[in-house]
């Protein structure tokens, strides 16, 4: 089917049919599965009018890519994913809060940048179209149910959009391990967008030139790095922290 996608494993399928019922135009389960949890995801699908079809281990195997998932696939409607950065910032009730990802080709990282953007209360997650990874199934199950949740946007030009927020006010904050500026000692209570660079990479040097400032993460262990989903998760903390004590 043209412009769809495939979602698997309970977390995800569930985000999307309370978000967004609608997108979803086919769920296969387990046959024969009647557990609580099951009987619960079935009874929402048939409120949604989703049509339900019931398949055996080795079709659910392959619909989900023989990735682990718990009897339950779904195949949604990808181009009701669509959002528009505009449209997040206008309707906000407090600063801009964002999350910028430039390079991340692990869907596994990306997934769990979902879950700590949701955790944290980020507005919207952004990320360049070319050389990342981009919503798919594995990303989707890792981020449990937060990529239904949390504003995934893809933009063509990375350095325009960094261009648009700052001109809408916006702070453009980057990580960097070699700055005298600590994420202790700045201030985030104010419209605010973390760039996170790959592992090993970092940001790119064109990103990098348009973050108004660099911070680092104080390390008081013995590792010298840390994954980019558990940075992005203590920078987004922080930010929260000092939103809430702000009042």
């Amino acid at each position: 089917m043209a412009n769809t996608r495939v979602l698997h494993g309970f977390h995800a399928v569930t985000a999307r049919l309370a978000r967004q019922p609608g997108s979803v135009l086919e769920l296969y389960v387990a046959k024969g599965r009647q557990d609580p949890r099951m009987a619960e995801l079935l009874r929402q699908a048939e409120t949604a009018g989703t049509r339900l079809i019931a398949a055996d281990v080795g079709r659910l195997d392959g619909l989900a890519g023989h990735q682990r998932h718990q009897g339950v696939v779904a195949v949604i409607d990808a181009s009701q994913q669509h959002v528009v950065l505009e449209e997040v910032l206008e309707d906000l009730k407090e600063p801009p809060l964002l999350l910028i990802l430039d390079g991340i080709t692990d869907p596994h990282n990306l997934g769990a940048c979902l879950r700590v953007a949701d955790a944290m209360g980020a507005h919207a997650v952004i990320a360049p179209k070319d050389k990342s990874v981009g919503l798919n199934a594995t990303v989707s199950k890792v981020a449990c149910g937060a990529a239904e949740v949390v504003p995934y946007i893809v933009v063509t030009n990375l350095a325009r959009t960094l261009r648009d927020l700052k001109d809408a006010g916006v702070w453009i904050a980057g990580t960097d391990m070699d700055t005298e500026t600590d994420l202790f000692h700045f201030n985030q209570t104010g419209p605010l967008a973390w760039v996170m660079g790959a592992e090993g990479h970092g940001m790119r040097r064109l990103t990098r030139e348009h973050c108004d400032v660099l911070v680092s993460i104080p390390m008081f262990g013995s590792v010298e790095s840390l994954n980019v989903s558990v940075a992005s998760g203590i920078c987004l903390a922080e930010s929260r922290r000092q939103r809430v004590c702000a009042g």
